[in-house]
């Protein structure tokens, strides 16, 4: 088991997020990780977190704002945008810490994340490298749904101005659905797996805020992916992944510019279990010699 100290950093914006530091023995690299959509710290990241430390890198994991122990009114509402700005203030934030070396500091993201990873890389050339993980790449909503949630988002947006709470809506339901639209959807299996994260995520919601969806309709990433380059990046692909489709992790790919970049695909495996089971060490693997060969 690592270890891990708790630790806050203020946004640009006053909020405070708070997560956990995994330091190092010495002085050098460190990397910020993010978890999955509507994640917090402890699910997805506390392995890959883990391993880096024991490579003699410092890791930072922290509940995305509105998210677990973050600050962020209202909650569960989540904004890629003010996410990749938050990437910004860790990378300040762990600038100041005696571990780590201002100038070898990375971006790390596991699916919706990894996209936000790429975004915030693509801004802030602070960054020394980004590893995404089986990074969502699909954010158009179904064209028989897309009307009635857009209805939906502007008549709670009256309703708080009226003084009423937040419209959420459930991550995903037991058939694995988000019920916006959003992504390609789960197997019921999976939805099992993250609600049973709870024994190790007691504060994880499986509901988002109806705005969350306006957000991520109006975002462009795709947009930004070419801007990610000159700054080395790693993309973690399952072969088999159902959540995020491997030849749209391809496109995505090649979109990212001229390089340093570099693709693995990691054989057998989906969206959910590529941090898993026997073959992980050897995933892990390859992201440390990726920072190692980047950062030192």
């Amino acid at each position: 088991m690592g270890y891990y100290e708790h630790v806050e950093f203020k946004t640009l914006d006053g909020l405070t997020l708070r997560g956990n530091l995994y330091p190092a023995k010495e002085r050098g690299p460190a990397i910020i990780l993010n978890p999955g959509f509507a994640c917090v710290k402890e699910m997805f990241v506390p392995d890959v977190a883990e391993a880096l430390q024991a490579a003699n890198i410092t890791a930072l994991t922290y509940d995305p704002r509105t998210l677990g122990i973050s600050d962020g009114e209202p909650r569960q509402d989540i904004d890629p945008v003010k996410a990749a700005e938050d990437y910004h203030d860790a990378l300040t934030f762990l600038k100041g810490h005696a571990l780590v070396d201002p100038g070898r500091i990375g971006y790390w993201g596991f699916s919706f994340a990894g996209m936000v990873s790429l975004t915030a890389a693509a801004l802030d050339k602070r960054a020394k490298l980004v590893i995404a993980v089986c990074p969502l790449t699909v954010f158009e909503f179904p064209r028989d749904k897309w009307p009635r949630v857009l209805a939906k988002a502007l008549q709670d947006r009256e309703s708080q101005l009226r003084g009423n709470p937040p419209f959420y809506l459930p991550v995903l339901t037991e058939r694995g659905e988000n019920p916006a639209g959003f992504g390609v959807g789960t197997a019921k299996e999976d939805f099992n797996l993250i609600l049973g994260a709870k024994t190790l995520a007691p504060t994880y919601e499986n509901r988002t805020t109806i705005q969350t969806y306006y957000r991520i309709a109006a975002w462009q990433p795709h947009e930004l992916a070419p801007f990610v380059s000159p700054t080395p990046t790693l993309l973690i692909t399952p072969q088999n992944d159902q959540i995020s489709l491997a030849d749209n992790q391809r496109k995505l790919f090649d979109r990212l510019g001229s390089g340093p970049k570099r693709l693995h695909v990691v054989e057998n495996k989906g969206h959910m279990d590529v941090l898993s089971g026997d073959d992980f060490p050897k995933v892990m693997g390859i992201m440390i010699d990726f920072v190692r060969e980047h950062l030192g």
